[in-house]
């Protein structure tokens, strides 16, 4: 699209729909990437097409992910460095799907031992696993991840896998206990419904979706081209590639099916209290958590807090009422889950080996997109912090830094404005003054941190930001994908994101006693810092290690807090490496092929700045590298040059450009790097450096 004579938000539109009815859902704006999702299967994602573009150069081709990835594998190789691809876009424009091909397309072009065989199984069948406990229906897209991911695998000098690591944002452990109407729990559940065996399905004592009240609340069990059984199968063997014992699976569906049957456990309220008002629902749990029944209706129905009175304290039973209960219910379900998710995520990096010296790295961000929808709470304001915080990597990566490259390095250059969104991430995030989370900490902080004390809290803070506005029930924030408007309700709670310790004395009082095996031991040490803990444990306690004798006297880390640090230190990771971008956009909230909403794309073009970002591209330089490293991978073309001597390293580069004829208003040489204009110059350079290589082959071969 650089290409294109008129630069304008309409004219970007276009050629999208133009290419977009053409099954031509992959676009160029220089290195960056747009994919638009075709809803479909397309035919282009065989071996054919690795074949066609391994090895191939940049623009020999029509666009492809496949191109991407074999630019960011070679150059990985040849100049040294760690890659690494951003994808980014809404919910439902495919980001998912384009990290999977990349993985596969690594996977395949890749070194291929029998050793290096094994952790490419790991690192594809991974995928499967991670997605059945971490996505789910959603209103814009049946299989939306609900956490974010960085999956980075490691490359030896001979280019074969030789580990890798997945780090796991943001699970929205909230979707364990409620849903939105039209959307389904995470896929596991309706997968063991679906899928389990009959011995196994009367063990766990598992029937259909409907009888679970944490699968029908939606009314929303089955999704078109999802099928839960098949999917089940999957699941499992993915379970066995990464070294999940036998044993260990099981322990894991007796978990899920807990989830299910805790879910299941009511209240009803007895003398101004809560009890719970079916005891034979607290008996599945009891037996599949192998905790005392008794012990699970004391812990749902009362809490244990300490009182003080001067240097003195005691420690009181207080009785819950019925909406304390349900709450209490609802925080062990989703820790349980949370855990286990943790659990898997730390079970694959064990089985992937850890980074090796030496080793090269490309990473693969695959992380959930911008989310607007007609109710917007805590999680959709943590999803859209971390995009901001995405967007000011993109901008800070490509349009500014691009920039101000060129005027450190003496480069004739015009500056083209842009948005900087890094107001908008200092609204949310500021320290001085502080920002949205840092006065919902100090609101939480409080004794009751209330959601009418928090919205008052912000309208003091932040009413005069300008991309801050007050709305009827919360606040709304202008992002740079539009204003967002956030519902109070709640925020609070899930920003303490408490788990009370009544519930974590309740697991570890499990007697299901587990030998320790490696995964569970790499586990343990993986999530929780813990000393002096017995060989033989349950399996409980390793989920839920907290001391509950030590007194926590420092002030407790909300979820806020815990996003805040993610995010700075994923952000950290990718500055590290040299990036690829992928530009997701969904053509209509239907998910339907061939439908094309022209107003729900230009707001993609828009907010996305693809505008901007081709105008920088047409304006710059498609490729820039340092004196060194051009004269390392180029300098074999000095050969063609009939000189004498060797001159200094400035005029060695114009010497081997003059050489393969390249015009000189294509590049120019800043303090320390040289830049070419058109990726078309680079490709010309490489091929004559083929050429010189069989030349030079067959003069060898004629001399003899």
């Amino acid at each position: 699209m650089v290409l294109l004579s008129n630069v304008s938000d309409s004219s970007i539109v276009e050629n999208l729909r133009k290419r977009y009815y053409n099954d031509s859902i992959f676009t160029y704006i220089g290195p960056v990437l747009i994919s638009v999702n075709p809803f479909k299967q397309m035919n282009y994602f065989t071996d054919r097409e690795i074949e066609l573009y391994q090895g191939a150069n940049a623009y020999e081709n029509p666009p492809h992910i496949y191109a991407l990835a074999d630019d960011m594998f070679r150059n990985m190789l040849v100049d040294q460095e760690n890659h690494s691809v951003i994808i980014t876009g809404e919910s439902g424009s495919g980001k998912t799907v384009c990290a999977k091909y990349i993985m596969g397309y690594l996977a395949k072009v890749s070194g291929g031992r029998e050793q290096v065989q094994h952790i490419k199984d790991i690192i594809i069948e991974s995928n499967p696993l991670l997605e059945a406990f971490g996505n789910a229906k959603t209103v814009r897209n049946n299989n939306s991840s609900r956490f974010g991911k960085y999956v980075e695998i490691f490359f030896n000098r001979s280019s074969e896998p030789v580990g890798g690591q997945i780090s796991n944002f943001l699970l929205e452990k909230s979707r364990v206990v409620a849903q939105n109407a039209d959307e389904r729990n995470f896929h596991i559940f309706y997968q063991i419904c679906a899928g389990i065996d009959s011995e196994k399905r009367r063990y766990l004592g598992i029937t259909d979706p409907g009888y679970y009240y944490y699968l029908n609340q939606s009314d929303v069990s089955e999704v078109t081209n999802i099928d839960d059984a098949e999917d089940f199968k999957c699941t499992m063997k993915a379970m066995a590639v990464v070294g999940l014992s036998e044993q260990v699976r099981m322990e894991i569906l007796k978990l899920v099916a807990a989830v299910l049957h805790i879910g299941n456990i009511s209240f009803v309220e007895k003398d101004n209290y809560a009890d719970v008002a079916n005891a034979e629902f607290l008996e599945y749990p009891a037996f599949l958590l192998d905790i005392d029944a008794g012990q699970i209706r004391q812990k749902l129905t009362s809490r244990r807090l300490e009182s003080k009175w001067g240097k003195t304290s005691d420690v009181i039973d207080v009785k819950l009422n019925v909406e304390q209960a349900n709450y209490t219910r609802d925080a062990l379900a989703k820790a349980l889950y949370a855990r286990l998710f943790d659990f898997l995520v730390a079970s694959v990096n064990k089985a992937m080996q850890k980074k090796q010296a030496g080793a090269l790295t490309i990473g693969v961000l695959d992380i959930y997109g911008f989310e607007i929808f007609n109710v917007n709470g805590f999680e959709q304001f943590c999803i859209n912090y971390v995009n901001e915080k995405l967007q000011q990597l993109f901008i800070e990566l490509t349009l500014k830094a691009e920039q101000e490259e060129y005027m450190q390095e003496g480069i004739q250059w015009t500056p083209i404005d842009y948005f900087n969104n890094k107001v908008v991430c200092e609204l949310i995030e500021g320290r001085n003054p502080p920002g949205i989370f840092g006065i919902l900490d100090d609101t939480c902080f409080q004794m009751h941190g209330q959601s009418e004390g928090t919205d008052l809290a912000f309208l003091r803070h932040v009413s005069s930001h300008d991309h801050y506005q007050s709305a009827a029930d919360g606040f709304a924030v202008r992002h740079y994908a539009g204003v967002v408007s956030y519902s109070i309700d709640a925020f609070c709670d899930k920003n303490r994101d408490p788990l009370f310790l009544d519930l974590v004395e309740l697991m570890q009082s499990s007697r299901k006693y587990v030998r320790l095996d490696d995964f569970l031991e790499a586990m343990r040490c993986f999530l929780f810092r813990i000393v002096d803990m017995p060989r033989f444990s349950s399996f409980f306690v390793d989920l839920f290690p907290e001391n509950v004798h030590r007194a926590i006297k420092t002030r407790p880390t909300t979820l806020g807090d815990k996003i805040k640090v993610q995010a700075n230190e994923l952000l950290r990771s990718l500055m590290q490496c040299y990036p690829h971008y992928i530009r997701c956009i969904t053509p209509n909230d239907n998910k339907k092929a061939s439908d094309w909403n022209e107003m729900r794309v230009r707001h993609q073009v828009e907010y996305l700045g693809l505008k901007e970002n081709i105008r920088v591209r047409r304006a710059g330089y498609a490729y820039r590298r340092s004196f060194e490293k051009f004269l390392q991978r180029y300098g074999i073309l000095l050969h063609r040059v009939k000189q004498n001597r060797r001159k200094d390293v400035r005029e060695s580069i114009i010497e081997i450009l003059n050489s393969v004829n390249i015009d000189p208003g294509q590049f120019q040489l800043g303090h320390s790097k040289i830049f070419i204009r058109t990726p078309e110059a680079v490709c010309y350079m490489t091929l004559c450096i083929v050429i010189s290589l069989v030349v030079g082959v067959v003069n060898n071969l004629s001399d003899s």
